[in-house]
């Protein structure tokens, strides 16, 4: 049996980015549109690029492909970064997951087929315990309800970590994860009275790994059950692009568990891999090596260092 670094499962979609050259139209407006590019969407997609290009083996598997040439397109370069898409499903008569994105200098305004896929019937594999059983980690999206929970199920009997996004503080795929990143645009939806720290608290005390809240530029938030909560500050980028941002500090999180790091190390590893992306276009496409991650750090340390020096002399 071949073992895999990373299981990964949940959304997978297709996404068509249009440049404008002006700002987002009110209705019935228009804008020039500059530059149109194939891309990818959905979590676990995303996660998984970024994880083959930091050198990990990682097996997808979550909705089923389109029959349509956007459906190809995507699992051709799906393949092309070597992932296995083994249990990836081309359905006849199925358009496919997927968005159209209109970005300009200010906004990024989505439209896409997320409710429609989320809503109706079942369009998404039934996870196999067989491919959890080879993988050293999982990463599991919370969209799919119960089979992204028996994912979580699966996972605990086989002793496999798992690391997931965006759920509930009383739910199983929360307290039993290795490592859970609830962003803040979840908290915002799902607790938009809470307090930030007492928030956290709630997370803190139900889980068994690492907690971490996600907060935009500012400082990240990030600690485990009995222990104080810790804060990283982002590294100051220029922002070319933030779609992928928070897939990509999911894959940096899973980089730094499977190396068995310290929480100090892996948040600032995944602070760094999602800086990089932000500031690259295409950014998870083109995200970094595991090379070039470590100089990016290096170099803002040797920086850091050096402005401490003049602020001291």
């Amino acid at each position: 049996m071949k073992k895999i670094d990373v299981y990964a499962y949940g959304v997978i979609a297709s996404s068509e980015l249009h440049l404008l050259s002006m700002p987002f139209p009110s209705p019935d407006g228009y804008a020039e549109i500059a530059e149109t590019h194939f891309m990818t969407g959905g979590e676990a997609l995303n996660s998984a690029i970024v994880l083959s290009r930091l050198g990990l083996s990682v097996q997808l598997d979550g909705n089923w492909i389109g029959d349509t040439p956007a459906g190809e397109r995507l699992l051709t370069t799906i393949r092309s970064y070597g992932i296995d898409a083994q249990r990836l499903r081309v359905k006849k008569d199925f358009a496919g997951v997927r968005e159209i994105v209109f970005s300009d200098e200010h906004s990024r305004t989505i439209f896409g087929n997320y409710i429609e896929l989320l809503s109706t019937t079942r369009k998404w594999n039934l996870p196999q315990k067989a491919d959890l059983v080879k993988a050293k980690m999982v990463c599991v999206d919370p969209p799919f309800q119960a089979e992204s929970a028996l994912v979580g199920t699966y996972a605990v009997e086989l002793g496999v970590p798992f690391v997931s996004i965006d759920c509930p503080y009383d739910q199983p795929l929360s307290g039993a994860a290795a490592a859970v990143i609830i962003s803040g645009e979840f908290r915002n939806r799902q607790y938009p009275q809470a307090e930030l720290s007492a928030l956290f608290v709630e997370y803190q005390q139900r889980a068994q790994g690492l907690v971490v809240f996600t907060v935009g530029d500012d400082a990240i938030l990030y600690g485990r059950r009995g222990m104080p909560s810790r804060q990283f500050k982002p590294y100051p980028v220029q922002v070319i692009d933030s779609a992928g941002a928070g897939d990509s500090f999911r894959a940096g999180v899973i980089y730094g568990l499977l190396q068995q790091w310290s929480d100090d190390q892996t948040i600032q590893y995944a602070s760094a891999v999602a800086g990089m992306v932000c500031a690259s276009f295409p950014g998870v496409l083109n995200s970094p090596t595991h090379i070039q991650v470590m100089k990016f750090i290096q170099e803002h340390e040797a920086e850091h260092r050096n402005k401490e020096n003049r602020r001291i002399s």
